[in-house]
C-alpha cells in the first residue's frame, strides 16, 4: 500500500475510533447515533435474517440496469457530441448546469408516466448518471495528445482505427472516472427514489426504519450501502491501475 493509502486508512480509523469512543462514553445520545461496532452488528443481523433479500435484489437490479444505460448511453452521446463542434458549443452550457436541476423533483411525474415499480427508479437513476459519463467522454477525447493523432495520420490509420487504437486508449483514464461517477450517481438515484415514494428497496427499508425510530436497523442498512459502494469503487480502482500498468509496460 502506498503512503497515501496508509494516510487514508489512518484518517478513517481515527474517525471511526473517535465516534466509537464518543458513543460508548455517552457523549452522543443513542437516539441520534449508535457506535460503529453496533452499526456493523446490526448490518450483519439484518443481512443474516434474510428480511431484506427482496429489497436488495430490487435495488441492485435497478442500479445495474441504470448504470449500464448511463455508461453506454453517456459514452455514445459524448462521442457523437465530440464529433460536432456546433452541437458541442450549444450543449456545453446545458451540461455544465445539468446537476443544478433537482432530478428527484421529477419522480412523481415519472410515476405517472411509468407507473409504480422499478421503471421510474431506472429512468431517474439513468438521468442522474448519464451526463457524468458524457462529460468524462468529452474530457477524455479532448485531452488526447496531439502527437498521438499525428502519429496515427503518419501511419495512415483509418478513422475507426484511430479511434479504437489511439483515442480511446488515451482517453481511458477519464472514461474510467466517468464510469465510477455514473455508477455512483445511478446508485444515489435509485436509493433517493426509493426513499421518496417506492414501496420496496433498500432506500425504502432505510426510510421505514427511520420513521419507526429503529436506529440499529437504519444505521445497519446505511453501513451496508456505504460498504457496497466502497467495494465497487475499489474494484474499479484496481482495474484502472492494472490498465495503467499495462500501458506503462508497453
Amino acid at each position: 500500500m502506498s503512503a497515501a493509502g496508509w494516510i487514508r486508512l489512518l484518517v478513517v480509523a481515527l474517525m471511526v475510533g473517535g465516534l466509537e469512543i464518543a458513543c460508548r462514553a455517552g457523549a452522543l445520545p443513542a437516539t441520534a447515533i449508535i457506535a460503529p461496532s453496533e452499526m456493523v452488528r446490526a448490518m450483519i443481523e439484518v443481512l443474516a435474517s434474510g428480511e431484506i433479500a427482496t429489497d436488495i435484489q430490487l435495488t441492485f437490479t435497478a442500479v445495474a440496469i441504470a448504470a449500464a444505460l448511463a455508461i453506454s448511453g453517456g459514452f455514445v452521446l459524448g462521442f457523437l457530441i465530440h464529433l460536432s463542434p456546433r452541437v458541442r458549443a450549444a450543449l456545453d452550457p446545458l451540461l455544465a448546469a445539468y446537476y443544478a436541476i433537482p432530478h428527484v423533483a421529477f419522480y412523481p411525474l415519472l410515476i405517472v408516466v411509468f407507473g409504480l415499480g422499478i421503471g421510474p427508479l431506472i429512468v431517474l437513476a439513468t438521468a442522474f448518471g448519464i451526463v457524468a459519463m458524457i462529460i468524462a467522454t468529452l474530457t477524455g477525447l479532448d485531452r488526447v495528445p496531439r502527437v498521438l493523432t499525428r502519429t496515427a495520420r503518419v501511419h495512415r490509420l483509418s478513422p475507426l482505427q484511430e479511434m479504437t487504437l489511439v483515442r480511446l486508449p488515451a482517453a481511458m483514464p477519464h472514461l474510467l472516472s466517468g464510469l465510477k461517477l455514473a455508477l455512483s450517481y445511478a446508485f444515489i438515484g435509485v436509493i433517493a427514489g426509493e426513499f421518496i415514494l417506492s414501496t420496496a428497496g433498500v432506500g425504502h427499508a432505510i426510510a421505514y426504519a427511520y420513521d419507526n425510530f429503529d436506529n440499529r436497523r437504519m444505521y445497519g442498512l446505511i453501513v451496508f450501502v456505504i460498504g457496497f459502494m466502497v467495494v465497487v469503487n475499489m474494484l474499479v480502482l484496481v482495474w484502472e491501475r492494472r490498465m495503467a500498468q499495462r500501458r506503462g509496460a508497453r
